[in-house]
């Protein structure tokens, strides 16, 4: 996953989605306008930073990968399964929908997520030209996000799994995120026999169980028929002075941002 810093602001990039006309990067919290405690790329609005810096901010992101912020396609993200086919970007005085999977087909339209732990999704089928993006947090997990991102691709774009890469981006690695035993109920409910792979115990019994996000997104594409998965394997609980994380910084913190989108 290449490092890049044309400038303060930095941001990373998979290899697996290094094609030609399609353009994508996961955004550091450097090189922004914000100060502490979102110190300093936060592109989050409901986390208590002044808009007009987080508004900056978005527009940094998009002006360093030669995008026009007008073209962005963003959601209320709320921890579910929605689908949202974007076929022009979100006009500003239009609410955002809420959702937790955008697609497109459409050159010129840029999806663009917030995170802070929970897992970026990233997706593009070079067949039909399609890209995605997916957040799944554990609820967005069990509710198998990911999955409903690539039967989405099937069902409205034609798109094969096999052909589909996805990256899975900076979130919160197994070994940091503890949870509790409503969490690994759910998590035994949703994937059953796989669920002994996804979860591990410090103790040996239920308590302190901590829940493997990456292996759990990671094994649903899988199970979709996506065969070309590419993991980070960046922590934002290990590297705050990279990423945001909500967990490491209780709370107190902002929202890295993700971008996909295709070129006209």
């Amino acid at each position: 996953m290449p490092f890049h810093q044309p400038d303060e602001l930095r941001y990373y990039t998979f290899d697996s989605l290094d094609y030609e006309g399609i353009t994508h990067a996961v955004f550091t919290r450097h090189g922004g306008v914000s100060p502490h405690p979102w110190m300093s790329l936060n592109v989050g609005g409901l986390v208590g930073d002044d808009p007009l810096r987080v508004t900056e901010n978005r527009k940094r992101c998009f002006q360093v990968m030669g995008l026009l912020p007008e073209t962005m396609y963003d959601v209320w993200q709320v921890h579910g399964s929605e689908v949202i086919c974007a076929e022009s970007p979100r006009p500003i005085n239009v609410p955002h929908p809420r959702a937790d999977i955008i697609l497109t087909d459409r050159p010129g339209v840029t999806l663009f997520m917030r995170f802070a732990d929970c897992v970026p999704v990233l997706l593009f089928d070079p067949q039909k030209r399609v890209v995605g993006l997916a957040h799944a947090g554990w609820l967005g997990t069990v509710k198998r996000t990911a999955s409903a991102a690539i039967e989405a691709m099937q069902s409205k774009y034609g798109s094969r799994p096999a052909d589909i890469v996805a990256a899975i981006g900076p979130s919160i690695a197994a070994h940091h995120y503890q949870v509790g035993l409503e969490v690994v109920d759910q998590v035994q409910a949703a994937f059953g026999a796989d669920s002994k792979g996804l979860l591990a115990s410090l103790n040996g019994d239920n308590q302190g169980m901590y829940f493997d996000l990456w292996a759990a997104n990671r094994l649903i594409l899988e199970q979709c028929g996506v065969r070309q998965i590419e993991l980070a394997g960046e922590c934002s609980a290990c590297h705050t002075d990279d990423w945001f994380s909500h967990r490491a910084e209780h709370g107190l913190t902002g929202r890295f941002g993700v971008l996909i989108g295709l070129s006209s």
